[in-house]
């Protein structure tokens, strides 16, 4: 019995042998015939630093080495693939007598892409590809072949320090292709000012004049600040940075700075909007009431000296006028015979005009009027105080055409009574003593 088993063991066992021998055979009959250029495809095995391993179905498995993976340089092969990839390959070549076989995908994805580009370029369509090198001048991508997006391409605004963008992933437009140099640019920033201009309309259609909003300074210039209001700026004019003279944007505010602003004035036909700071502030005038009255002697400093007088600030962005027959007991011929910019002085408000924002000041009414020399003829005009005379020169200088321009065109002067007023004495006194010659 048990030889009869025996001889039904080596049967089938002979039967299994006949049977792997023929599939072999089949299977080696049936493996493709692989030639150097041929295009296959396969299926990513296994990824090692510096190349990947991949089946094809032919009797053993090629390579891909890192350098074949992309058209641009990589420190690992798994930047380019991983396991399990359906994969596009070029045959780069094959020996079978060392059973060696090596493939290219950089060559495939190259050939697809210059197909490709043309149309790319032509729709202006939007593609997406990640960084693969930071270099001087721009940023290189793969997009099946080499790309360069130049620095000046890549944001809105200008950026200093490209190495954070390694691995980030760009939106980016084919600008220009050359083929035979294998050159291709591309662009982001074409695609973020358009974005810009299309949200920059439709920020300005739903602004008003006097509408205020929370900004950000973005940028200083001689003649003002733009600041972004939510997605576009608008212009802060140097006289709309605070109620007081302002010399140069800085003085006032910075880079980044955040501040409220209202809209002055929209003109969407060309995109501008005229903002101020100052508009949201409490002005200069409106403690003045409060704080000063008539009569008050307080500190000013001398902010800018003219022909007929100085411009003296007793607050914060207000100013008053102290003409020059205010300034000293003693005739002057300028106020810089006794003043100068930046200097302190003492002045005694003589009237305050609240409506149209002026205010007259006198130095010489703090000051105590230095006695008369023993002798000395009587005042021409009995009765006055001293500091109401004013030399003939004066009164011509004060009635001149371009002197009255110039106080009426300044809203931080006026000429009160007791600034510039003459007596009668004073009037006819000159004319009779031309009868008396």
């Amino acid at each position: 019995m048990s030889d009869e088993v025996k001889v039904e063991d080596q049967s089938q066992e002979a039967q299994e042998t006949a049977v792997s021998q023929a599939e072999a055979e089949h299977a080696l009959n049936n493996v493709a015939v692989l030639k150097k250029g041929a295009t296959v495809k396969g299926k990513i095995v296994k990824v090692d630093a510096d190349q990947a391993f991949v089946d094809i179905g032919y009797k053993y498995d090629g390579v891909i080495p890192v350098r074949e993976l992309s058209s641009v340089s990589l420190n690992d092969a798994a930047q380019a693939v991983e396991l399990g990839q359906e994969v596009e390959l070029k045959i780069v070549s094959i020996n079978d007598a060392k059973e060696t076989l090596v493939l290219s995908k950089r060559v495939v994805d190259n050939e697809k892409a210059w197909e490709t580009l043309q149309g790319q370029l032509e729709s202006k369509e939007i593609i997406e590809a990640a960084v693969a090198e930071v270099v001087k001048g721009g940023l290189v991508v793969d997009i099946g072949v080499r790309g360069f997006v130049p620095a000046s391409m890549v944001e809105r605004q200008f950026v200093e320090d490209f190495s954070s963008y390694k691995g980030r992933t760009l939106r980016l437009r084919v600008k220009e292709i050359d083929r035979e140099k294998n050159k291709v640019i591309l662009s982001q920033k074409d695609i973020l000012d358009e974005e810009f201009e299309t949200n920059k309309k439709k920020i300005i259609e739903g602004l008003q004049v006097g509408q205020v909003l929370d900004g950000t300074v973005q940028r200083l210039t001689q003649f003002g600040a733009f600041v972004d209001i939510g997605g576009i700026d608008g212009l802060v004019h140097i006289s709309e940075l605070a109620w007081q003279h302002v010399e140069q944007a800085s003085d006032v505010v910075k880079e980044g700075d955040k501040v409220k602003v209202q809209i002055l004035k929209l003109d969407p036909s060309n995109d501008k909007i005229s903002l101020s700071i100052k508009a949201t502030q409490d002005g200069p005038w409106s403690n003045v009431e409060r704080d000063f009255k008539a009569g008050d002697i307080v500190t000013g400093t001398v902010k800018r000296l003219a022909a007929f007088g100085a411009f003296v600030e007793v607050a914060p962005g207000v100013e008053g006028l102290v003409h020059i027959s205010q300034i000293a007991h003693r005739h002057i011929g300028t106020p810089h015979e006794v003043l100068k910019e930046g200097q302190e002085v003492q002045v005694k408000i003589l009237e305050i005009n609240l409506a149209e924002k002026r205010v007259s000041l006198s130095i010489k009414d703090t000051e105590d009027a230095p006695e008369a020399p023993a002798g000395a003829a009587a005042p021409s005009s009995a009765g006055k105080p001293e500091r109401e005379r004013q030399p003939r020169g004066d009164r011509d200088r004060g009635n001149s055409a371009s002197h009255q321009k110039e106080i009426a065109g300044n809203e931080n002067v006026s000429l009160s009574n007791q600034g510039l007023s003459m007596t009668l004495g004073e009037r006819f006194g000159d004319k009779l003593a031309k009868f008396k010659k």
